[in-house]
């Protein structure tokens, strides 16, 4: 039997999604031992004028 603690964490990054997954990741890790794997739900990005910002 496989047993799973799911967590929810936000984070954000001006460089990159692969960015902010590692920041979310090492910040979770602080208090959540063994995390094995990530499950990126959603991007978003910010738009103005028509133009990725």
């Amino acid at each position: 039997m496989a047993v799973l603690k799911v967590i929810e964490v936000l984070s954000n990054s001006e460089k990159s999604w692969e960015d902010a997954t590692k920041k979310a990741v090492k910040h979770a890790s602080k208090s959540v031992k063994n995390i094995r794997s990530v499950y990126v739900q959603d991007q978003s990005a910010s738009v103005k004028d028509g133009e990725v910002v």
